[in-house]
């Protein structure tokens, strides 16, 4: 089936759904750990669990399952000084991922726009 084709499917039906998230986030999060500005922020944490928040949150951006029972992003990034710059390296990084799985560009904007939207919540340095 030609997703392309298929305007009125979710971005997350468009894209593969679950399966395809959950690949989206194993890349993501392997390059985020290749970084060596980025993959301090990571040292001694529950990846798998950090994982699986990551693919309910993507999903539910994407107009997928609204299962996200994480905590509020603003609570979840305090005391963690992140940068402009890290922060736009992470968005470069989820960027690349969604063009390496073909993402159609519309989505990759509307993804692109949340992480605008929501980057007050995040950076503190």
């Amino acid at each position: 089936m030609n997703t392309a084709d298929a305007p009125s499917m979710s971005a997350y039906d468009r894209i593969g759904g679950a399966p395809a998230v959950t690949e989206a986030v194993e890349r993501f999060y392997r390059r985020l750990l290749a970084d060596d500005e980025l993959s301090g922020f990571f040292t001694g944490t529950d990846l798998p669990q950090l994982k699986r928040h990551q693919v309910a949150l993507i999903s539910q951006v994407l107009d997928g399952p609204k299962a996200y029972g994480g905590r509020e992003l603003a609570e979840a990034h305090r005391g963690m000084d992140i940068s402009p710059g890290q922060y736009k390296a992470v968005g470069m990084h989820l960027t690349a991922v969604l063009e390496e799985l073909e993402v159609p560009r519309d989505i990759i904007d509307s993804v692109e726009q949340v992480l605008t939207v929501v980057a007050p919540d995040i950076i503190e340095a």
